[in-house]
């Protein structure tokens, strides 16, 4: 068998069954709606090895709201927090706490991505808009969809400046180092009871995007709680959006207590991917990341048997994966190494979780009954169940 390596998407189609008549080339950022962003900028640069980017506030002319945004590698997030008490933006953080706001995505044509979309059938959250400064023009629009989440579509071909016009270069003395952070994997949205299917099909419609894996609650579920869901991806899946909905059980899932804490439906969970899963989980850790507790010593015992002729090519050790909680799983192509760290806000709403893929184009199916134990143990201090 040859050497498996990370798995790393490029531009071809790679799900035939995708209409892809957008077409998206990745993620472009993802923008939180914060009550301090000043403070969040810090704790992401500290906590996971963010970098200073760029900058909109006060000092360059914005009076409404401050946005501060940090890149690793190829991940662009943007945390924006309103200037004063009239601001829309309180809306969302009064319902929802700190939250995913924008989900943009990178395109060749702006203009023609909020056509495709909105005459099949998108709420138009953004016509097509072109901001320009000294270092050219930018092209975006948008449009709704679950919940508050609305996509932007970012055209970018020509714009030379540091992120989007308006922004200037945020030069700080503070710079930790990266953790090893590469890219968006994929974003989980969390849908309401029997809305899972109708988001399914507006993805289908509205963006062209295919459904290639699917769970439902007999494969998903504990003795207490229950979920159901459905993977959607772009044809060459750099976007890949899994959306859940809770399932009927004893106790209440961890999706009915993200609904009920976020009061609605939004971003669950961002995964990020690294190329070496053990050395990013130490360094998180050292930094404070908070992470699920660990699943029993019997689930170690059993990864030879559940990774099968995997195993051979496998090089990471059993022992060092225990000793950080770090869950494995593989499928025909490979295995994959992934952890969730603990809600990031007081809210038990967001979360993240950090993916190394091996081969393996799955989800961790294997390890959902390990992951949602550990969630329930969290779920039952916070008397949540």
């Amino acid at each position: 068998m040859s050497k498996l390596k990370n798995v790393e998407y490029g531009l071809e189609k790679i799900f035939e069954g995708a209409k892809d008549f957008l077409p998206l080339l990745g993620t472009d950022y993802v923008e939180f709606y914060v009550g301090n962003a000043k403070q969040s900028a810090h704790f992401y640069k500290t906590a996971f090895g963010f970098q200073s980017h760029a900058y909109k506030g006060l000092e360059t002319g914005c009076k409404d709201y401050a946005s501060y945004v940090l890149t690793q590698d190829k991940i662009k997030l943007v945390l924006t927090t309103p200037l004063h008490s009239n601001s829309p933006i309180n809306d969302h953080l009064a319902k929802h706490g700190d939250g995913v706001k924008v989900i943009a995505l990178w395109v060749e044509d702006a203009t023609k991505a909020w056509e495709e979309t909105t005459k099949r059938g998108a709420k138009s959250f953004m016509k097509p808009t072109v901001e320009k400064d000294s270092d050219g023009e930018v092209v975006r629009s948008g449009i709704h969809t679950y919940g508050d989440v609305v996509h932007i579509f970012v055209e970018r071909k020509n714009y030379k400046g540091q992120f989007l016009p308006g922004y200037k270069k945020w030069e700080s003395d503070y710079n930790p180092t990266s953790v090893g952070l590469k890219f968006i994997d994929h974003m989980v949205g969390n849908v309401g009871w029997g809305e899972m299917d109708l988001w399914v099909k507006w993805y289908e419609d509205v963006m062209g995007f295919v459904n290639f894996l699917s769970f439902d609650d007999k494969q998903i579920h504990t003795e207490y709680s229950a979920l159901m869901s459905k993977v959607m991806s772009n044809g060459n899946g750099r976007i890949k959006f899994p959306i859940n909905e809770p399932a009927k059980a004893a106790k209440k899932s961890q999706i009915e207590e993200y609904l009920d804490f976020y009061e609605d439906s939004g971003a669950q969970h961002i995964a990020v991917a690294t190329d070496d899963i053990i050395e990013t989980v130490k360094q998180l850790r050292e930094r404070g990341v908070e992470f699920l507790p660990a699943p029993p010593k019997a689930y170690y015992d059993d990864i030879p048997n559940r990774l099968g002729v995997h195993m051979k090519i496998m090089h990471e050790d059993i022992d060092a994966l225990r000793r950080l909680s770090i869950l494995v799983d593989a499928d025909e192509e490979g295995y994959l190494l992934q952890i969730f760290t603990k809600p990031v806000e007081d809210r038990p709403t967001l979360f993240f979780e950090i993916i190394q893929r091996m081969g393996a184009k799955g989800f961790g199916a294997g390890n959902f009954k390990a992951l949602f134990e550990s969630i329930e143990r969290e779920q039952e201090l916070r008397g949540t169940l």
